[in-house]
C-alpha cells in the first residue's frame, strides 16, 4: 500500500509539472542554442517539482496517513475510551483556538501519536492503541495536547513550505553543477551528455543531505514548541511524565511510516551525524527544556 501511495503521488506530481510547464510556454531547460541553460525555465521547472510535490503530499496527507497506518477514524465512539478521547481532543482544540480535528486510533503497540492535515482547521490527530492501553489518561491527554500544539502552530504547512523551498534549490543547483561539469570536464558541446546526468545525481544526493539538515533543524525546534503547547494545555507535569514514559520505552523500533516520522511524538535518539538529520530532539533534552520552563 505504501509503495502504491508513493507511486500515485509521484505520478500526480509529474502530470501537474508537465502540464503547467507547457502552459507557461517552456519546452525545456536548455536555451534555444542547445548549449546554455535557460535559468528562468530551470527555476520554474525545479520550483514546480519542489513545491508541487510538497504541496500535493500536504493536500493528500490525511488520506495517506489513514491508509499508511491503518488508522480507524472515530466517527461515532464505540466505547468509553473512544468517547473520552474525542471529548478530550475537542476540549484541547477549543482551548487552542482551532476547529475540531478528525480523531483516529492506529493499530500499533508502540506508544506514539501524530498530527497531519493541510490546514489548522482541517487536521487529523491520531494515537496508537498501545498508548491508549498503557499510558495514564493525563499523559495521553498531554500527548494529544502536544499534537494539537503542532496543528495550532501550523507546523505541517510551515514544514511543507520549507521542504518545498529546499527541494527547489537542491534541484536547481544540482543541475547547474551537472551542466557546468558536463561542458567543462566532459566537453559536451550541445544537449545533455552522460556527465550531466551522473554529476546531477551525485550533486542532488550531496545537496539533499545538507538541505535535510536545515529541514531537520526546524523540525526539532517545532518539537520544543509543541511540547510547550502540550504543557500549557495539559499541565507541565503530565507532559513531562509522558515524555519520561516514552524515554523508558524508546528502545522499541519506531513503526510509523517514514513520511509520518516527523509528525510523531517521539523518535529513537540518534548520535553523531545522524543526530543532525533527526526530526526530533533527544527526549532528555525535551524534558530538560520543559522542567527549565516550569
Amino acid at each position: 500500500m505504501r509503495i502504491l501511495l508513493f507511486l500515485a503521488t509521484n505520478l500526480a506530481v509529474l502530470v501537474l509539472v508537465g502540464t503547467i510547464f507547457n502552459l507557461l510556454g517552456f519546452r525545456g531547460i536548455l536555451a534555444a542554442n542547445g548549449v546554455d541553460l535557460n535559468l528562468q525555465a530551470l527555476l520554474v521547472f525545479c520550483g514546480l517539482f519542489g513545491m508541487g510535490g510538497a504541496l500535493i503530499s500536504l493536500l493528500l496527507s490525511k488520506w495517506m496517513a489513514k491508509r499508511a497506518t491503518g488508522a480507524y477514524l472515530i466517527e461515532q465512539p464505540r466505547n468509553a475510551t473512544e468517547q473520552w478521547l474525542v471529548a478530550t481532543v475537542g476540549e484541547l482544540a477549543k482551548d487552542a483556538g482551532i476547529a475540531m480535528p478528525e480523531v483516529a486510533i492506529f493499530p500499533s503497540e508502540q506508544p506514539n501519536a501524530f498530527a497531519t492535515g493541510w490546514n489548522r482547521n482541517a487536521a487529523l490527530v491520531a494515537v496508537s492503541a498501545g498508548m491508549l492501553r498503557h499510558f495514564p489518561r493525563d499523559e495521553v491527554r498531554a500527548v494529544m495536547a502536544h499534537e494539537i500544539g503542532h496543528v495550532a502552530n501550523g507546523d505541517m504547512v510551515t514544514l511543507t513550505l520549507i521542504q518545498g523551498v529546499v527541494n527547489t534549490f537542491v534541484m536547481f543547483f544540482a543541475r547547474i553543477i551537472g551542466h557546468t561539469v558536463d561542458r567543462v570536464v566532459f566537453k559536451t558541446e550541445r544537449g545533455y551528455g552522460i556527465g550531466y546526468f551522473l554529476v546531477t545525481i551525485v550533486a542532488e544526493i550531496v545537496l539533499g543531505i545538507l538541505a535535510s539538515m536545515i529541514v531537520a533543524r526546524f523540525s526539532r525546534w517545532r518539537e520544543y514548541r509543541a511540547d510547550a503547547a502540550g504543557a500549557r494545555l495539559a499541565g507541565t507535569g503530565a507532559m513531562v511524565g509522558a515524555l519520561e514514559r516514552l524515554r523508558a520505552g524508546q528502545a522499541k523500533q519506531d513503526d510509523l511510516p517514514g513520511e509520518l516520522t516527523a509528525f510523531g511524538i517521539s523518535e529513537g535518539v540518534k548520535g553523531g551525524l545522524m543526530r543532525l538529520l533527526a526530526s526530533h530532539p533527544p527526549l532528555e533534552d525535551r524534558i530538560r527544556a520543559l522542567r527549565g520552563g516550569a
